[in-house]
């Protein structure tokens, strides 16, 4: 417990400082800080062996709630829009929850992509609600009543999220070493045997997929406001990908892992997509494999075992 808050600690410092140093990194920062939320939500569902291939579905619900509050004039405030929001795709993962923690494994994971995919196809075809394609503007609100220019806006914001993200990961980091964050455990290990010692482990895996859809719905609200703009890829199968993705490769051992992979997973993608267009897809690909063959346990792992290693007595003679 010790070496995850040291490791989120460090992390913290850093996304505290870079900002100050380099403004043009704010919103690249923020956007890895909103995924990082929603793999966070992933993170939760791994610890009882399920994956979700249809996040994008609460992370797109929220960056519509903004979006049409704003266009409606029915709230044009960032500490308004940002709890409305993301409590409106809690609701969604209280409805949908109801349904999906009755399966597990390939059918958990294929059920909610499904589910995101009706989603996105509402999205697009309902021009005359939507926009379509073209998605929908989300006017600048105000923030805490003042009105800030887009540089002094996004900056703010940048650290609203690094505080949002800091909160949430203390609550879910919280949450893991807790009695229902052991039973998710139990799931994954021996589901039959929690049964028997008269916990629900649908009941537990309920709790866990509305604490997800939240954390989604939380990093979907604050990108609507970052970006000005949202479009029905929020709610792609590819989107939902993604989440999985950085889940991986930051780690799962630690709620540092899902924010290390973000950055990580913004820093590939961008350099890939300069030096790469054409194929930036297959440098995340195999990026990906690479993490998966020789270093499963993601970054995070990479970091606390590396830190393991390098404590008095970790091994050799210091170790007996």
């Amino acid at each position: 417990m010790a070496r995850q808050y040291l490791i989120g600690a460090a992390l913290l410092i850093a996304l505290i400082v870079f900002p100050l140093i380099s403004p043009w990194a704010t919103v690249i920062l923020t956007v890895a800080l909103c995924e990082g939320l929603a793999a966070l939500g992933i993170l939760v569902l791994l610890r009882a062996g399920q994956v979700s291939f249809g996040h994008g579905l609460f992370f797109a619900f929220s960056a519509y709630v903004v979006a049409f509050m704003a266009a409606a004039s029915l709230g044009h405030e960032v500490l308004l829009l940002v709890p409305i929001a993301t409590a409106a795709s809690g609701l969604v993962a209280a409805i949908v929850g109801l349904f999906i923690v009755r399966y597990r494994a390939i059918f958990f994971g294929m059920l909610n992509l499904a589910i995101s995919m009706v989603f996105f196809s509402l999205l697009e075809k309902l021009f005359s609600v939507t926009g379509g394609a073209d998605g929908k503007r989300v006017p600048r609100p105000t923030l805490a009543g003042m009105t800030l220019d887009r540089e002094t806006f996004e900056f703010w914001m940048f650290y609203i999220t690094l505080a949002l993200a800091v909160v949430a990961a203390l609550g879910v980091a919280r949450y893991l070493v807790s009695p229902g964050g052991k039973a998710l455990e139990a799931i994954k290990s021996n589901e039959t045997r929690l049964e028997y010692l008269g916990v629900s482990s649908r009941k537990v895996l309920y709790g866990a997929y509305l604490l997800s859809g939240l954390l989604a719905g939380l990093g979907g609200a604050i990108i609507a406001l970052v970006s000005g703009h949202v479009t029905p890829e929020l709610a792609y199968w590819v989107r939902s990908g993604e989440f999985v993705f950085i889940a991986i490769l930051g780690g799962v051992g630690g709620v540092a892992g899902p924010f290390l992979g973000a950055l990580m997973f913004q820093i590939i993608r961008g350099y890939a997509a300069v030096h790469a267009p054409e194929t930036w897809h297959a440098v995340l690909g195999v990026m990906l494999l690479v993490i998966i063959f020789f270093a499963p346990s993601g970054l995070y792992g990479l970091i606390a075992g590396r830190k393991r290693a390098a404590a008095p007595g970790a091994g050799g003679e210091g170790g007996r």
